[in-house]
């Protein structure tokens, strides 16, 4: 039920991110829902934040290890690109779904999706600063980063293309290598 609320929430958005909708698209049985999450609709959103956000943070995490920054980026941007295709342009960020709807009932969501957001920028800018940026510069650019991906995320949803994902992705890519490439020696990084 929270990965078809992850899927949902992407497609749709979080207000159309029913408890009955959710039972359709994963074939649950109502009664699964009351005992499974007691807190209802808001928890369940909650929970498929929370999973969204950590599968996220975890590829972040892990082409950290295995790459170095700009490939690493340009992993993240090719995933999204890939997303966008294959959903026909229907797929957002899930988080940015919960993230820009107003919840009176459950403004925890709302925590909850800043709280992610946070955590990828955390992680993003640990990346850049194992590459030598300093730890200011590595969080300016890690929330640039975000910022352009979503930005361009919702562009390429209402142009149809992936344009606005390929621009983005190709002006960070220059950023990152001249930012990551104009580092003194040892590493230090130079502010801008």
């Amino acid at each position: 039920m929270v990965a078809s609320a992850v899927v949902l929430l992407r497609e749709y958005g979080a207000g159309a991110t029913s408890i009955d909708r959710v039972l359709a698209h994963s074939g649950a049985p109502r009664g699964s829902v009351y005992h499974h999450f007691p807190g209802g609709r808001a928890q369940l959103i909650d929970e498929a934040v929370a999973l969204a956000g950590d599968f996220i943070a975890k590829r972040i995490d892990a082409a950290a290890e295995s790459g170095d920054a700009v490939q690493v980026i340009d992993a993240f941007f090719d995933q999204w690109r890939q997303w966008l295709l294959e959903s026909d342009f229907r797929a957002g960020c899930p988080i940015v779904a919960v993230a820009v709807e107003t919840n009176d009932e459950a403004p925890q969501l709302a925590r909850s999706a800043a709280a992610v957001l946070s955590r990828w920028r955390e992680a993003l800018a640990g990346l850049l600063v194992r590459h030598g940026l300093p730890d200011a510069r590595a969080a300016r650019l890690a929330a640039f980063i975000i910022s352009a991906a979503e930005g361009a995320v919702i562009l390429c949803r209402a142009e149809q293309s992936t344009a606005p994902l390929d621009v983005a992705a190709d002006e960070i890519h220059d950023l990152l290598a001249h930012a990551i490439g104009d580092r003194p020696a040892g590493g230090s990084g130079r502010p801008i």
